[in-house]
């Protein structure tokens, strides 16, 4: 069976200009290298991070919206509409939706750095702008859906925490020159639980639901985990808020526990797929695939420790990195090594009229070198945060850059295949 035309099910008129999706991914890919760059600058603040303008925010918003948001915008607009049979309405917002973001960020990110207001509300009125369009669209996507409902009920889950994210971004901003807010720690800790968990956690949990047992060729998952999977991880985010909004600890407790079952129903529907699987031989992007998975639940069970007061060595710089590049970088740096020759694929017809094997359009050796680099930074990273060595993370930064190099050299020479191929 072909695993294009499997998926896509002959739904070819719904596949969009190649140009869309890509020009998010090749940014994402460029943005990836940027936050190693601006992390390895900020690397003595990385340790005992808690918040605040620098570097070290700087290199956090390159990657949850260079990197997470705009791979999520990208995927987004071309792979919803196939799982939910509804074309995208229009493409020109779509395209808008690039060129209005993509400036955003990286004045976004100057603000952070130099701690201008200007430079600050800017970036941040247009990056909302461009979150703002990309909602509009998939809402009316969803609205018009009638399959994959479990996937279409993270969709929705996911703008609404969007929305949140919106808000509250906006208000951090003025707040840093107005400081109307009671709470900027809190209010940017839900803010960022809102874009982790929230956004890119219920895009990437639904997606996952669909494309995971496409990739591995397995049955359907048991759709009643799925929807268990949703119910608990939208109350342990309301019960989240609702403890930083009430600045109550139980609260905030009981959203981790709840959190860490939502994960492990999870981590548990993941597994199962796996089990089911009829192709064993998965390739590096599944290390990094399910590694994520592991570090997803390491990752909650530090977050639960610090908000049950437990003693962990720098423990929330330690959790944010381990949420932020051991759990989401992984996962979608995994999930593009499949998506971007599988979408080219779909773009380009081989000598016999079919399209040509994933493999043809997958260069190995970037992808090996980014797998190394990627583990490795992380681990020297998490080394130099917990035992406090900023040379650990100086040097993981530059690893990291190196691996981030590497992946986005397996995305042009995809794109030079693509091109060359159309030509």
């Amino acid at each position: 069976m072909s695993m294009p035309g499997a998926f896509l099910g002959g739904a070819k008129n719904r596949l969009l200009p190649a140009s869309l999706p890509f020009r998010f991914f090749v940014a994402a890919a460029i943005f990836h290298i940027l936050a190693w760059l601006v992390l390895f600058a900020g690397a003595a603040d990385l340790s005992g991070f808690v918040g605040g303008s620098g570097a070290i925010l700087a290199a956090l918003h390159l990657l949850t919206l260079g990197v997470f948001a705009l791979t999520a915008i990208g995927a987004s607009y071309q792979l919803l509409p196939i799982a939910t049979r509804q074309p995208l309405s229009r493409t020109w917002p779509a395209r808008a939706s690039f060129w209005v973001i993509m400036p955003g960020i990286p004045v976004l990110v100057f603000g952070m750095i130099d701690g201008g207001a200007m430079a600050l509300t800017v970036g941040g009125v247009l990056v909302s702008l461009g979150l703002l369009v990309f909602a509009v669209l998939t809402a009316d996507n969803l609205r018009r859906a009638t399959s994959m409902p479990i996937v279409a009920a993270h969709g929705w889950g996911a703008l609404l925490a969007l929305l949140g994210v919106i808000v509250i971004g906006l208000a951090l901003i003025l707040d840093f020159d107005l400081g109307f807010l009671g709470d900027h720690q809190g209010m940017a800790l839900l803010h960022m639980g809102l874009a982790v968990f929230g956004f890119m956690g219920l895009l990437v949990l639904g997606f996952s639901q669909v494309l995971i047992p496409m990739f591995v060729l397995s049955r359907a998952l048991p759709p009643r985990y799925g929807w268990t999977h949703l119910g608990l991880t939208i109350a342990g985010l309301l019960a989240f808020g609702i403890g930083i909004a009430l600045g109550d600890q139980r609260v905030i407790t009981v959203a981790g526990v709840i959190g860490f079952l939502a994960g492990g129903v999870y981590v548990w529907l993941m597994r199962n797929a796996l089990k089911s699987s009829m192709r064993k031989r998965l390739g590096d992007s599944f290390v990094l695939i399910k590694a994520s998975w592991v570090f997803l639940l390491l990752g909650l069970l530090i977050g639960f420790g610090l908000v049950a007061g437990m003693d962990i060595p720098n423990g929330a710089a330690l959790f944010g990195f381990v949420v932020l590049v051991g759990w989401m970088l992984s996962f979608l740096m995994g999930i593009l090594q499949r998506i971007i020759p599988f979408l080219a694929s779909m773009h380009v017809e081989g000598k016999s009229g079919r399209p040509p094997l994933l493999s043809d359009l997958t260069p190995a050796m970037p992808l090996k070198i980014h797998l190394i680099c990627h583990f490795s930074a992380f681990a020297l990273c998490s080394i130099g945060i917990v035992l406090d060595i900023d040379l650990a993370v100086q040097i993981g930064a530059l690893v990291g850059f190196a691996g981030a190099v590497a992946f986005a050299t397996f995305v042009a020479i995809v794109i030079r295949k693509l091109t060359s191929t159309a030509d």
